[in-house]
């Protein structure tokens, strides 16, 4: 047989019944179509959480107070974060002698009930210096950030997230070089912050920066620190930046066992390599749970199929009994498994992508199309097709013609 009468022989047998037909090619379009959608949304999300991650900082590592150790079987921390173990002495050694280190800028945060006028809002106060708009990637839109010369001079200045200068000024008027209140301090606010995004607790715009030492001098009361920020000079050297300030801050806090001691430092690559597990993990999960529904496509062809070779049981008898041979009904039958994957997958192929585009549009997730999945799901499609296609293939091609032509 020719390429030309299989495929004529083809588009006549799946016109025959285009209803079954179509069903059949419903299956693998809706398992494609769910391949694509979910492995798209599983990316995107992996995406979006490193690019969160990757925003916090430049090679970041975050020095807490407190131990990460736990107190009785239930494992109750013991105060990271809340301890007071961490001084500006402890910032300047590790920027002093620490190798690699690119910047480091000791934090003073707490919340506070923040007003302007008429309006308030209570919101977290973030004690920083100039560094750390470079450890944390921070730029201003309006105005400047936090100078040296501010922190030294103990200056009531601040910069605001683009949230908190629109819960305080939500007419829309310029903020920059109005004056705020927080915990009854006036503050000459000079710069507003480029919108990083984020929600709840967790939202990098809703947030105020005042110099540090002004934070601890008049809202904390005294001369612990929240936490260092420390930038590496590279992500090759962050292993390397993270074990030596281990080693400085246990001397300096006079503990010979590691163990005990009274802070704890987290590095941004470890975080992002964590998360980029988890999220790999989903989005094979989501790419399977799709699989289930290809392997249920095959299945339906696999069925169409074997139905079919009962119906033309006598053609096929005919077909052999003038000459055609094993391998032609082979081909014949395959050819058909085939043609009903490739079309189901080609539109299972076109809604994916469309889905995918719809669900990125809604703005509640974040997709990434990745043309290896599309790909991948296309040629197991293909697969899907010769697979479960040969079984009922094979049995056409060894039907006997004489039983074959008998057969009512």
């Amino acid at each position: 047989m020719t390429a030309q009468d299989i495929f004529h022989e083809t588009y006549t047998a799946l016109s025959a019944n285009r209803v079954r037909s179509g069903l059949t090619i419903l299956g693998i379009v809706i398992g494609i179509c769910s391949v694509i959608a979910l492995v798209s949304i599983g990316q995107g999300a992996s995406s979006s959480i490193s690019s969160s991650i990757e925003s916090l900082g430049s090679n970041l590592l975050l020095v807490m107070p407190g131990a990460a150790r736990t107190i009785g079987a239930a494992g109750v921390s013991a105060g990271r974060g809340s301890a007071q173990s961490l001084t500006y002495s402890d910032a300047s050694a590790i920027g002093a002698q620490v190798a690699n280190v690119a910047a480091v800028s000791p934090e003073v945060d707490g919340r506070y009930q923040a007003i302007a006028g008429g309006n308030n809002t209570n919101v977290a106060v973030d004690g920083v210096t100039a560094e750390y708009a470079q450890i944390r990637n921070v730029t201003v839109s309006e105005g400047s950030f936090i100078t040296d010369a501010q922190n030294q001079s103990l200056a009531k200045v601040a910069v605001l997230g683009p949230t908190a200068e629109t819960d305080l000024y939500p007419d829309g008027s310029d903020a920059v070089g109005q004056t705020i209140t927080i915990k009854g301090v006036p503050f000459l606010v000079v710069g507003i912050t480029v919108s990083k995004g984020g929600s709840g607790f967790n939202n990098a715009d809703d947030l105020i920066y005042i110099p540090a030492e002004t934070a601890s001098h008049y809202l904390q009361g005294d001369e612990y620190l929240s936490s260092i920020d420390v930038s590496a000079t590279d992500p090759t050297v962050m292993t390397q930046v993270q074990n030596d300030m281990t080693t400085l801050l246990l001397q300096l806090h006079h503990i010979s066992d590691p163990t005990q001691a009274d802070f704890n430092i987290i590095n941004q690559a470890d975080i992002l390599a964590s998360a980029s597990s988890i999220t790999s993990t989903l989005t094979y999960l989501l790419g399977a749970i799709a699989g289930i529904s290809l392997l249920v496509g095959g299945i339906g062809i696999m069925n169409m199929m074997l139905t079919s070779v009962t119906e033309r049981t006598r053609e096929i008898g005919l077909r052999k009994a003038i000459g055609a041979t094993r391998a032609d009904i082979n081909m014949q039958f395959i050819a058909e498994a085939v043609a009903l994957t490739v079309i189901g997958g080609m539109i299972g192929i076109i809604l994916g992508i469309l889905i995918s585009m719809g669900v990125s549009a809604t703005g509640l997730v974040t997709t990434s199309i990745s043309w290896q999945a599309i790909a991948l799901a296309f040629g197991v499609s293909a697969a899907i097709g010769v697979a479960f296609g040969y079984y009922p293939a094979r049995r056409a091609a060894m039907l006997n013609p004489i039983e074959a032509l008998r057969y009512e």
